[in-house]
């Protein structure tokens, strides 16, 4: 199955996608990027589950942007992408800013969210991208110079410098792109507002109140935008949850890595399901 729908949600007509049968889970992306980002692992996580992709609003077909762009009405928005899908709770999956969204949806409706897999992410938005050299460099090569120019100094933002040293630059540049829904050259006008939403959000005093939901947390060693320390600080901070960092790769995981993360990614649900069905296990 494979449906796409559309919803209104403060001002915006809200895009989203239901792939698969079974228990639900929702994907939320970060800055920039199209719900159908997560086509590397709804196409694995869709044989055994409803997957629900939506894009964030101001982004792809969720337009016009309708309200202001903050990370809780971001998680308002997921929220109501459930209601519209009739789902009590759901399994909620978040890469980037995308994580923030998912901990606030966990803090604002602690009963809708069966699970947490958070993936190159952060509790505070202003440890995001840390001002270094190599991150101000990055950040230039992607915004200055020819088109493809700034496709591969983009390509330096999410792919580990080892592979993009062997990579057919042009071909890795054409199916990131498409993921994302747009040119690597090119930023979707949203982008700005994402960006300073991210900022802004700051969940670590109140990571303590997640316990009780089996947590997830992905982290990459090339990561310039989500750096370990960052997300070793989101796992500390959240009772009982799993930290699992991956030595070989960058903030393009769930694409670089898609095999990987999606193993880790049906045993950590297939994991908290079975948690859930214990007596005495937390109701969600």
């Amino acid at each position: 199955m494979h449906a796409q729908h559309v919803i209104e949600s403060w001002g915006c007509r809200l895009a989203f996608d239901v792939r698969g049968s079974g228990t639900a889970v929702l994907l939320i992306q970060g800055v920039g990027v199209q719900g159908d980002g997560w086509r590397p692992q709804t196409d694995v996580l869709a044989e055994r589950y409803t997957c629900i992709t939506f894009d964030n609003r101001g982004l792809g077909r969720s337009q016009p942007v309708g309200a202001p762009v903050t990370v809780a009405q971001m998680a308002e928005d997921a929220l109501a992408v459930l209601d519209a899908q009739g789902v009590a709770s759901a399994h909620v999956v978040g890469h980037s800013l995308g994580g923030l969204v998912a901990v606030q949806l966990a803090l604002m409706a602690p009963e809708r969210v069966r699970s947490l897999a958070l993936l190159c992410t952060f509790a505070r938005g202003r440890d995001a991208a840390p001002l270094n050299a190599r991150m101000m460099v990055l950040g230039l090569r992607a915004r200055v110079g020819t088109r493809r120019m700034r496709r591969r100094g983009f390509l330096g933002l999410v792919m580990a410098p080892h592979a993009l040293a062997v990579a057919d630059v042009d071909a890795e540049a054409a199916r990131i792109g498409e993921l994302f829904g747009h040119d690597l050259a090119d930023q979707p006008p949203i982008v700005s507002q994402q960006l300073r939403a991210l900022r802004a959000a700051d969940a670590s005093a109140r990571l303590a109140e997640l316990a009780g939901i089996p947590t997830l947390v992905v982290s990459a060693a090339h990561d310039p935008i989500a750096p370990p320390r960052a997300e070793r600080a989101l796992a500390a901070g959240i009772p009982g949850a799993r930290y699992v960092e991956f030595d070989d790769a960058s903030h393009g995981l769930p694409i670089t890595h898609a095999d990987r993360v999606n193993a880790l990614l049906l045993e950590h649900i297939a994991a908290a399901d079975a948690y859930l069905a214990r007596p005495g296990a937390p109701t969600s």
